[in-house]
Formats: C-alpha cells, sequence, structure tokens
C-alpha cells in the first residue's frame, strides 16, 4: 500500500500556483518562495542526517516555536521535501536531492567566512 500524500495546503507554495513572484507558478519560483520562507531552510540543513524527532528538530533551529516548526513541517511534506517517519522527520529522496544542491553553497560559505576573518 503506497504512502498517505499528505493534503496540498493552499499556502504551500508549489509549481503551478500563484507565488510570490510568478502569477503562473513558475516552478523556480514556487521553489524560491518556499525556501525563502522563515526556517526553511534551516529544518532542511537540520535534517542533513539521521531523523530527528519534533523536540530534537526544534531544539537543532535554536529552539524555534512549535507553532512555526509545526507549519514549516506541512509546508515541506506538501512539498514532498520532508516525511514523518517512525523515528521522527527526515527528508525525502527530492529533500535530500536539494541538500546536495546546498552543499556547494556551504563549502562556498566557509571559504568566504575565512576570507573575512
Amino acid at each position: 500500500m503506497p504512502a498517505a500524500r499528505p493534503s496540498k495546503r493552499a499556502s504551500t507554495p508549489l509549481p503551478g500556483r500563484s507565488v510570490r513572484g510568478s502569477t503562473t507558478g513558475r516552478p523556480i519560483m514556487a521553489l524560491l518562495d518556499l525556501l525563502g520562507r522563515r526556517w526553511v531552510q534551516r529544518i532542511i540543513w537540520e535534517l542533513r542526517g539521521d531523523a530527528l524527532s519534533f523536540r530534537a528538530l526544534r531544539t537543532a533551529c535554536d529552539d524555534i516555536s512549535p507553532s512555526v516548526l509545526n507549519a514549516r513541517l506541512a509546508d515541506l511534506r506538501t512539498a514532498g521535501l520532508v516525511e514523518s517517519t517512525e523515528d521522527g522527520y527526515s527528508l525525502t529522496a527530492d529533500g535530500q536531492s536539494l541538500l546536495k544542491l546546498m552543499l556547494p553553497l556551504h563549502e562556498w560559505a566557509e571559504r568566504w567566512a575565512r576570507r573575512m576573518r
């Protein structure tokens, strides 16, 4: 039996929907809108390793408020980037793929930080 897909939250930026920067919901604009939401990138980053419980994820995100964490997890689940498992929250295959695209930015930021010292 296939896993149940989360309902499509009307507020979650998705391709084909009107989003910030695009009334037609161009895929890149939907992604940038989603990634531009407060805490989304941090949540993806903190889920780069093993699955984390809600509490552990909240702690990893500097004690983000539970309501904001719930809302962002719902957005990320609707977008197919995060899933809830027996072990907690983890990145889906699409979430892992997005994380791999973020890793070069992390490396660049580390080099930049060294130059700025």
